[in-house]
């Protein structure tokens, strides 16, 4: 259930159409939370309909223009609700460690290649998130808001930094085999 409140947190950021909303996504909350763009525009309308979001009144209403949509009151006590809520740690679901636990067993015919390749679009986007924190949290933010935005982007860098370690100890270990 966290998609529509990842909508409600972007549009109280800032009242987007839905194509703003998706490009958006595009370069920020999907780096964590992922969707695709017909999944954000079934959710505006299920918002919209319960109550939880309104398209902005237009000057000239016109067919084919974009609707531009905020969060209403019964939105933000939505969210603030769901922020307060309790949530364990979820189990890692990753198929690269399910193909190692299943290369034990059948050979490791290939899994070097895939390390190396996985190694390398860890450090890629390693490399974009630091761009990111120079060009937009430099220097560190002092607001409590700010602060919160910029940790979300260090536990990125900090996943990234953990990938790209166990990786590259992975890929020492398979060639020492």
């Amino acid at each position: 259930m966290s998609l529509p409140h990842a909508i409600l947190t972007a549009l109280l950021e800032k009242p987007s159409s839905g194509l703003e909303l998706t490009r958006r996504f595009d370069r920020s909350i999907g780096y964590f939370w992922s969707s695709t763009h017909q999944q954000i525009y079934r959710e505006l309308g299920r918002l919209e309909q319960a109550g939880r979001i309104r398209a902005l009144p237009t000057a000239a209403p016109a067919r084919g223009q974009k609707k531009e949509y905020e969060v209403l009151p019964a939105g933000r006590e939505e969210l603030a609700a769901w922020v307060a809520l309790p949530e364990d740690p979820r189990p890692v679901r990753d198929p690269l460690l399910l193909r190692m636990r299943a290369a034990a067993v059948v050979g490791t015919n290939g899994m070097g290649t895939e390390l190396c390749r996985h190694l390398a679009l860890h450090e890629s986007q390693l490399a974009e998130y630091q761009e990111i924190e120079e060009r937009d949290f430099t220097p560190p933010p002092a607001t409590g808001e700010g602060r919160l935005r910029h940790l979300v982007l260090r536990g990125g860098i900090d996943l990234e930094t953990f990938w790209i370690g166990w990786l590259t100890r992975a890929i020492a270990d398979l060639d020492a085999a």
